[in-house]
């Protein structure tokens, strides 16, 4: 069983993972460097000890897990190198990253002077928490030293196959989710955009009524996080390289996922949260205290207020 676990970062699912492993049993100290206050009172909450260096942060682990948004993870890796280098004590690097198989092979290339053992690693669900299902694939020849945190708590699961399998299955499952998802917003926008928003609410809730429960809670949820799913569904579309027209439809999904999370994107998410029944980014600032909940598609509340098309505004 693992003793000490490193993780980097302490964001939302960061710090749900580490509050696991300290339920477990298991030490789990992270890194603050650079982030804001916010993630310091999620890293307190979770009972995670905190690291005053890049040394103290990977000395004596015997797991550093990264963790981060899919941009950051080879920098993170680079970061590291240096002090992973200097062990005498060799920790089990783990890639929990949202990162196509040829990014992850690269970050492994990127840390093999370290003589450190390295892991693929796919993270499908949720941040942990008492009722979600989280799974945690990995692969490579050492998955089976992380898959031991399945004695501190986590669902580990071995993928047969190299560096690459776990995130290449990440990224099937991934492009799957996301990118229905951002199909579902662009056809509601586009109805929206038409004034045939209500008719097709009232379409899908009658001849695709789990479609339409799942769009409405998937769509809702999927605005305070579009900013993050830029970066994956660009390694989705890495991913899918060998494959032009199906990369190509990811990287106009990582520009829409782009245009949702920016100011220009307001109207937009608007729109969609009347198309769900759900707080829009426009209700939430005016009123902090309304509740983020979206369980069904309303089709009343699309025919009260259908929005006209913005310029500019198409994928």
């Amino acid at each position: 069983m693992p003793k000490t676990i490193a993780v980097l970062a302490p964001g939302e699912m960061g710090a749900a993972v580490g509050a696991r492993l300290v339920a477990g049993g298991a030490r789990v100290v992270t890194s603050l460097a650079g982030r804001s206050a916010a993630t310091a009172e999620r890293a307190r909450r979770a009972g995670l000890a905190v690291a005053a260096t890049d040394a103290e942060l990977v000395a004596g682990a015997d797991l550093v897990l990264s963790i981060v948004p899919p941009g950051e993870a080879v920098a993170v890796a680079k970061r590291l190198r240096p002090e992973l280098a200097r062990l005498s004590e060799k920790p089990v690097y783990v890639d929990f990253n949202a990162v196509s198989p040829d990014t992850v092979r690269h970050i492994a290339a990127a840390l093999a002077a370290t003589r450190c053992p390295f892991v693929d690693g796919g993270i499908i669900g949720p941040p942990p928490n008492a009722t979600a299902r989280t799974v945690f694939y990995v692969s490579g020849d050492d998955a089976g030293r992380a898959a031991a945190m399945r004695d501190v708590g986590l669902d580990m699961r071995v993928l047969e196959g190299p560096v690459g399998a776990a995130s290449a299955l990440k990224m099937s499952y991934a492009g799957i989710t996301k990118g229905l998802t951002a199909i579902g917003a662009a056809m509601m926008l586009g109805a929206t955009r038409a004034g045939c928003a209500g008719d097709l609410a009232a379409e899908l809730a009658e001849s695709q009524p789990h479609l339409s429960k799942w769009l409405g809670r998937q769509v809702p949820a999927m605005f305070p996080k579009a900013y993050r799913f830029v970066a994956e569904m660009e390694e989705i579309a890495d991913f899918l390289h060998t494959d032009r027209p199906a990369c190509e439809i990811y990287h106009a999904i990582a520009r829409l996922y782009a245009r949702l999370a920016a100011a220009e994107g307001t109207a937009d998410v608007d729109a969609l949260a009347r198309f769900v029944g759900a707080p829009g980014r426009t209700s939430l600032a005016d009123d902090a205290t309304t509740p983020a909940t979206a369980a069904t598609t309303a089709p009343e509340a699309v025919n009260a207020d259908p929005v006209a098309a913005a310029p500019g505004a198409g994928a």
